[in-house]
């Protein structure tokens, strides 16, 4: 047995967002860079270190939303021709910088080669689909892939019972869908719990979810290992925590490793460096400047103007990330072995769940910094050992029965960021609906299906519309004041297009049918609004649990 044992899990999630309507939209650029900065080099590195025999072992949340993005055809072609346009562009570079600038030219090289080698992944080994990566990972045993709620809804603010079932309901059958396996675990959206979510998790076969660290450290009765173990609650679904001091060594960008002077600088970016004119093929149509991912810099010094910063240095950022890695796992060892004698030899499990955007691209080195972690972890040591929630739970090791406490990974640990003067008028609204849509589920529910088929298809999307407006993600962005006004209009449309089916729904029920204008339209919305496919809106009813 291992000294103790570490859990790294990455949290991947985006809002859906797709506009059919638009040959080019600025906010389908989170998925863009996301692919590009995250997703295919974490998959790359991880599928190396497998094939070489390394064992990486971890957990990861694909949630419901990205699964659905990444296996959109319409998205696949648009990313294709994003990342196809971006390599261009860091051809032109290494040109221009090997004439013109030469300290530039060894980043610009790197991203001619890490654009060359993510295409080739894209177009051959992954069809377009990183589902295909992700679901293979796991069958190889690397990863162990859990869900979230079905539109990362903000659970201790879903007004009804009916509402926060159908995002575990919903979520447990897109990930079988996309994996065709059922999930063991779950990312509670924000990390927000409170008391009685855990029924729903086990009325699901949900084995278990992440919590943040207070969760278990104010629970009834007082935990044993602190958020060093696991803990099951009184139904049997287990808890597991984050450990701060992980979180802050890799999230901090103050006293974290992200923000070492070697690293590279975000917000320098040629996308707001370069002459409009050379930049203008590259642009969308608006010509609006913008990031393009081509950064020249490294961060310097914390304190250091942008105008004032220096080349970045691939080589001596990867050096400093292995240096880095080295470090972490260093602690990890004393922090074991000093946790392991407070405990009386129970072994401790340390808990490091990240947002797995940080991984790249925040923190661009990041994807370097776990492939060393992995190496050295195999064959610089023996006292840690990597394994998932769902392997601790395989050990056998007992697990301390505990009631814990509302919480979220949110500021000040609760719902502030998603409930304050600033995004409180959405509730509501979204309440309203809630309560609605269960009423119609309910009313319709015993119907025959053959003859409301047209009433079906209107409630269905009755139930994306619901759950694309639950998205934690809009009152998080308007919290945050970043993309204030697209999130509030994200918001308000899918509400308006709740109401709009609502009343199509009730002339359809006096009717037997609806105008063909509102056909029309009911088309419209469906296009564009295309998540979950195979939901079925009886998941709303009253009865859907019984």
């Amino acid at each position: 047995m291992p000294v103790g044992y570490f859990s790294l899990i990455l949290h991947a999630h985006l809002p859906f967002v797709r506009h059919p309507e638009y040959p080019e939209f600025l906010e389908e650029d989170w998925l863009y860079e996301a692919i590009t900065e995250v997703y295919l080099p974490i998959i790359f590195i991880l599928q190396n270190l497998h094939e070489a025999g390394t064992r990486p072992r971890l957990a990861m949340n694909v949630s419901p939303p990205l699964c659905e993005m990444l296996a959109d055809p319409l998205l696949q072609t648009r990313y294709t021709r994003h990342i196809e346009n971006l390599l261009d562009l860091a051809r032109k570079e290494l040109a221009r910088t090997r004439a013109e600038a030469p300290e530039f030219e060894p980043a610009a090289k790197m991203y001619v080669d890490n654009l060359s080698a993510s295409l080739d992944l894209w177009n051959d080994r992954y069809g377009r689909n990183l589902i295909n990566a992700f679901r293979e990972l796991q069958d190889e045993g690397v990863l162990e892939i859990i869900t979230c709620c079905a539109t990362h809804g903000f659970m201790p603010l879903i007004s009804t019972v009916e509402s926060r079932r159908a995002q575990v309901s919903v979520a447990v059958q897109n990930y079988k869908k996309h994996f065709g396996r059922h999930p063991r675990g779950i990312w509670l959206a924000e990390c927000a719990y409170e008391p009685g979510v855990e029924d729903l998790l086990k009325d699901h076969g949900i084995e278990y979810f992440i919590a943040d660290t207070h969760a278990i450290l104010y629970g009834d009765p007082r935990p044993r290992y602190g958020v060093h173990a696991p803990i099951v609650c009184p139904n049997g679904v287990a808890v597991f925590a984050r450990d701060v001091e992980t979180s802050q060594q890799v999230w901090s960008a103050e006293i974290g490793y992200p923000g070492n002077d070697l690293y590279r600088e975000f917000y320098r970016d040629i996308g707001w460096d370069a002459p409009m004119d050379y930049l203008e093929p590259h642009l969308h149509a608006d010509k609006t400047r913008r990031h393009l991912g081509l950064k020249y810099h490294r961060i310097t010094g914390k304190d250091v103007p942008q105008n004032q910063k220096k080349p970045y240095r691939p080589d001596l950022a990867r050096e400093k990330a292995a240096e880095n890695a080295m470090h972490f796992i260093g602690e990890r060892i004393k922090q074991a072995y000093q946790l392991r004698e407070n405990f009386g030899g129970h072994p401790p499990l340390v808990v490091s769940p990240y947002d797995a955007e940080l991984f790249g691209h925040w923190w661009f080195e990041g994807p370097q910094f776990v492939d060393f972690f992995f190496r050295k972890l195999h064959y610089d040591q023996s006292e840690i050992e990597a394994i998932t929630p769902g392997d601790l739970l395989d050990s056998g090791l007992p697990i301390q029965i505990q009631q814990p406490t509302a919480s979220s990974w949110g500021e000040a640990g609760y719902f502030k960021v998603w409930l304050n003067e600033g995004n409180s008028w959405m509730y509501p609204y979204q309440h309203d609906a809630e309560r609605r849509m269960t009423e119609y589920a309910n009313r319709y529910a015993g119907t025959a299906e053959g003859g409301n088929a047209l009433s079906y298809r209107i409630l269905d999307q009755m139930a994306r519309e619901l759950l694309l407006a639950q998205s934690s993600d809009w009152a998080f962005q308007i919290y945050q004041g970043t993309t204030v006004e697209y999130s509030s209009r994200r918001f308000q449309s899918h509400i308006h297009r709740f109401n709009l089916l609502a009343e199509m729904l009730d002339m359809a029920a006096a009717s037997g049918e609806i105008p063909a204008e509102k056909l029309e339209l009911l088309e419209e919305i469906e296009k564009r609004d295309t998540i979950f496919q195979e939901i079925d809106f009886r998941v709303y009813s009253s009865t859907a649990g019984s």
